[in-house]
């Protein structure tokens, strides 16, 4: 058996970009032998199934179980089990996904055991350190010997903080790979269908400055189900987001009855596709919507006030608004009227990044 490699993987984002990553270095060789260590970071075992079958990712070969549970605390239960997941069989390297918790921990626990870290999605940077994820970022990439980037903003970034040469290959999105193998599969769904929708917007939202301050989760709320009785909305609502709900007090809000704002469960990603493609604009924070809305030319009102993806609103088709409420409103009546970037098509993200990643990967490995 050749080298192993670890492909590390905690939340939902990080799938997407495994199950690509996982299929691109299976085919480049065969002498690799690849663990998918599953930190359990986001962890429901319906979903956690679906995503691993929808996306062809064969079952972890460790499985962390660390659950949720304060960042410093599933940091360090993530740092700790993994080590010992290393010491019971060592890899060559570590590679690991974004920017979630899991992202740092592994990278932490691999890099002190000598084991050399692979970062893809490295070098992005919201120059905003209030955003846990953007810590992540900086420490990850700093700890890493091989920096897989997705646009060329990341290679200007790690060459500002030093980080230049051989060890930084722009490489294109492995995200964006997953999305255009599963679309056709997605469109076949026909989830907004489905709900007796013929138009539609989607929300997601999560993040700790919309969500954890119960003033601003209500105005954001509020604002929600007002624009819903414009164009009905569809929110797949995170765990966080419906646990800050609770806490606030806000559940009659939230499920006021209008048939127009749909709440529902968080959704397998085919499901989500499906919703996304066919919506006439999205709202929402996530960092990896912004791109695939981008490919897939669906206006993204971005609810926050930087993004770590500047492409998507120089090229793509993402707007930031922050949890302004008219600024909001604006971009909603913009999106509706027509007036809104359609989008240009990004260089590398044509699906074909993940076989860029295993070259990139192997010729490093045999360097």
């Amino acid at each position: 058996m050749g080298a192993r490699v670890d492909l590390v993987a905690g939340a939902r984002p990080n799938f997407m970009k495994v199950a690509a990553v996982h299929r691109a270095l299976s085919a480049a060789s065969g002498a690799l032998e690849i663990r998918i260590v599953h930190t359990g970071q986001h962890y429901d075992a319906e979903m956690n199934d679906v995503f691993f079958e929808q996306l062809g990712i064969p079952p972890p070969g460790v499985h962390l179980e660390v659950g949720s549970g304060p960042q410093g605390a599933q940091t360090a239960w993530i740092l700790e089990r993994y080590e010992a997941a290393i010491l019971g069989a060592r890899p060559r390297a570590t590679v690991v996904f974004g920017d979630v918790n899991s992202t740092l921990a592994s990278a932490l626990a691999a890099v002190k055991l000598g084991v050399d870290v692979v970062h893809v999605e490295a070098g992005l940077r919201s120059f905003d350190r209030t955003m846990p994820e953007e810590i992540n970022r900086l420490v990850t990439d700093a700890l890493s010997s091989l920096l897989l980037v997705s646009e060329p903003s990341g290679v200007a970034n790690l060459a500002r903080e030093g980080i230049r040469g051989s060890s930084v290959r722009l490489v294109g999105n492995v995200m964006i790979d997953t999305l255009r193998r599963e679309a056709e599969a997605a469109a076949r769904l026909e989830v907004g269908r489905g709900m007796g929708l013929s138009e539609y917007g989607l929300v997601t939202l999560h993040r700790p400055a919309n969500v954890d301050e119960p003033a601003v989760l209500e105005r954001l709320i509020r604002l929600l189900v007002e624009l819903s009785t414009v164009l009905p909305l569809v929110f797949p609502m995170h765990p966080r987001t419906r646990e800050s709900v609770r806490r606030a007090g806000l559940e009659g809000l939230l499920f006021s009855g209008a048939s127009t704002f749909k709440v529902v469960e968080p959704l397998p990603y085919r499901e989500n596709l499906s919703l996304m493609s066919s919506a006439r604009l999205v709202l929402t924070d996530s960092g990896g919507m912004q791109e695939e809305t981008t490919v897939l030319g669906v206006p993204c009102i971005t609810l926050r006030d930087t993004t770590e993806r500047p492409i998507t609103v120089e090229r793509g088709t993402s707007r930031l608004v922050g949890n302004d409420v008219e600024k909001i409103r604006a971009a909603f009546r913009d999106a509706l009227s027509g007036s809104w970037p359609r989008g240009e098509t990004i260089p590398l993200w044509d699906g074909a990044a993940a076989p860029r990643v295993a070259s990139a990967f192997l010729e490093w490995l045999e360097a």
